[in-house]
């Protein structure tokens, strides 16, 4: 009588396939093309979720340079403006200020343009 996997197996499929599902055509079918798919899928989002940390403080920064600059400053002396008087808020804080609330944040530019 031969050794069958049972449900380990059967298991271990099913995961890979659930994990594949929205996959088009045989990517989210069969199991070979889905468990490369799926590792390639994984992979992407382990990259992407560092990459996306990186792009949004990009996105922040070019967002408080465009704003610091109305102001005739630059980004980096704005920003050792802030760390030399003390100022401790971050970039992400700093981008929404400036987009929501320019007047406030003419007043933190005014405080860092002080300490140059």
């Amino acid at each position: 009588m031969r050794i069958k996997r049972g449900f380990k197996a059967r298991h271990r499929r099913k995961k890979i396939l659930k994990l594949a599902k929205g996959f088009r055509g045989g990517h989210s079918k069969l199991f070979k093309t889905a468990k490369n798919t799926v590792d390639k899928a994984l992979g992407y989002a382990y990259r992407d979720r560092k990459q996306r940390k990186r792009d949004f403080r990009r996105l922040w920064i070019a967002r408080i340079n465009a704003a610091v600059r109305m102001h005739s400053l630059s980004y980096s002396r704005f920003m050792h403006g802030l760390k030399k008087a003390g100022v401790e808020l971050d970039r992400k804080v700093l981008a929404e200020l400036a987009i929501s609330d320019p007047s406030g944040f003419s007043k933190v530019v005014a405080v860092a343009a002080e300490q140059q």
